[in-house]
């Protein structure tokens, strides 16, 4: 299956995930898998794949109900995180996975107050974050694991001695 198609399906699967079931439970705080698809997916494909992932993965979380925020501000935050996990993904991947997980939502939250939200100030960020930066954390390896299981790892950069022809001048 093209790789295109895998993550589309993938960050598909993880959105309706999200809206029908993750965000329905009567829990106070739940894991974003839209969030840990993206990170799982960027430090696979890399920085440029990630930013690209985050950002069309956020646009659709924008879209879909219940949305009571800016059109753009998970794609922002989505973005800027998938690069992220691209970028250092592939040197320290547990780190990166562990930050990316506990650092988004305060980013998150910061974008929002940023942006004017009402609802958002330091009170709401101290108790919001800890709580969903916990929830993320435990929830990353599993959804680490099957994207890792559904993608492969991340395949080997090309190098001039492995591409057949190529001479060093």
């Amino acid at each position: 299956m093209p790789r295109i198609l895998l993550t589309t399906l993938l960050v598909l699967t993880a959105l309706v995930l999200q809206v029908t079931v993750v965000n329905r439970l009567p829990l106070s705080a739940m894991p974003d898998f839209v969030l840990l698809v993206v990170i799982a997916l960027s430090a696979i494909r890399g920085p440029v794949a990630g930013a690209t992932i985050g950002f069309f993965a956020g646009l659709g979380a924008d879209l879909l109900p219940p949305a009571d925020h800016a059109l753009g501000q998970h794609a922002l935050v989505l973005c800027l995180v998938g690069f992220t996990a691209g970028r250092w993904g592939e040197r320290w991947p547990l780190l990166t996975v562990a930050a990316c997980a506990v650092g988004a939502p305060a980013f998150a939250l910061a974008v929002s107050g940023l942006l004017g939200d009402p609802g958002i100030d330091m009170r709401t960020f101290e108790a919001v974050w800890p709580m969903a930066a916990l929830v993320n954390l435990l929830a990353a390896p599993v959804v680490v694991w099957a994207v890792l299981k559904v993608c492969g790892p991340r395949p080997e950069k090309a190098t001039a001695a492995a591409v057949p022809g190529w001479r060093r001048s």
